[in-house]
């Protein structure tokens, strides 16, 4: 330790520090003291080595929705710009679990792994699973849907910032009966933004009477069916507007506002959410709550590269605030 720390120009404390991975330590001086390790000719302990290829591993759900495939996209731009390729494991139905994918991953002794809306996602994950991973000493980062009990990092879309967005664009539109199609509120950011809407449309004032308001949210699945069954039964409730959880869940309600003989927006106001691509070309072009895919995937990599640097992962969510995008399928209230 006397000769690491001459080495690299700091005191035997500060070594000791980074040998057992204690804070106090900034990055640039806990590559030195990795580097002068290195030059001695010593062994890095197991989890200080680095780990070979520049690999790193993108988990993500089904690429059916289009926003998964955009934010794969911005992530691996920016992990090539710091030396790190990508490896893109993709779940489907009846296909490999995140822990398969993770095993795998392992084998080949990734760099790190970044986790996209996985089972971390779920609100009854047990964080056990993850914690082995930092255990190994694994740079992990989460995407939308942090989980508690966890001191990982996470980067999450706002979603009640998201919700509240949507809901104030139709409530200035005039509208004063609003509805929402959600996913399956077993997933974090829906069961977020469930209660976002709930908590907006009472504050508000806009449950009408004789409804209360979680009357006024549908839960289904992530798809142009599960929008359009969860519009039929709003609009069996009078809404006149709809907010939704995506924007494949909002083109479903499109079709199920027309399949009435309704018109899009002069009847009904559609909001989506995610700003899909060809959102903007469909018919009417869809109004949505753009998702910060950009700033998601920079601080997503930022964090993963500079854990596989040798920093230490720092704990807790970080969200980012989403951005309304109003095109033709929101209008005025219907007289």
């Amino acid at each position: 330790m006397s000769e690491i720390a001459v080495r690299s120009g700091v005191s035997i404390s500060t070594v000791s520090r980074v040998l057992n991975e204690q804070p106090g330590v900034s990055p640039q001086t806990r590559r030195q003291v990795l580097t002068a390790i290195d030059v001695l000719g010593y062994d890095r302990p197991v989890r200080l080595r680095p780990r070979s290829g520049g690999l790193v591993g993108l988990v993500m759900p089904e690429l059916e929705n289009p926003f998964f495939p955009r934010l794969a996209h911005h992530l691996e731009v920016n992990l090539s710009r710091v030396g790190l390729s990508t490896v893109l494991c993709s779940q489907t139905l009846g296909g490999a679990h995140e822990d398969d994918y993770v095993a795998n991953l392992l084998e080949h002794s990734v760099a790190g792994i970044v986790f996209v809306s996985g089972v971390h996602a779920l609100v009854s994950s047990d964080p056990a699973r993850y914690r082995r991973l930092l255990d190994l000493g694994m740079p992990i980062v989460l995407v939308n849907g942090a989980l508690e009990g966890l001191e990982a990092p996470c980067v999450s879309t706002d979603d009640v910032a998201a919700v509240e967005l949507a809901v104030q664009h139709l409530e200035h539109m005039g509208h004063r009966r609003i509805g929402a199609a959600l996913g399956q509120l077993r997933y974090v950011p829906a069961l977020r933004k469930k209660q976002a809407f709930v908590d907006s449309i009472t504050r508000r004032g806009l449950v009408p009477d004789g409804l209360d308001a979680t009357d006024l949210v549908e839960s289904t699945t992530y798809s142009v069916q599960g929008g359009q069954s969860a519009a039929e039964r709003l609009l069996d409730r009078g809404v006149t507007a709809i907010v939704c959880g995506s924007d494949v869940m909002a083109l479903g309600v499109v079709r199920a506002v027309r399949g009435r003989g309704l018109r899009v927006p002069e009847d009904v106001s559609v909001v989506g959410s995610d700003d899909s691509q060809m959102m903007e070309f469909c018919d009417p072009p869809l109004t949505t709550v753009r998702q910060p895919a950009e700033a998601l995937a920079q601080a997503a990599s930022q964090e993963i590269a500079e854990q596989i640097a040798g920093s230490r992962p720092r704990g807790g969510e970080v969200l980012y605030r989403p951005e309304l995008v109003v095109r033709g399928s929101t209008a005025s209230a219907p007289a």
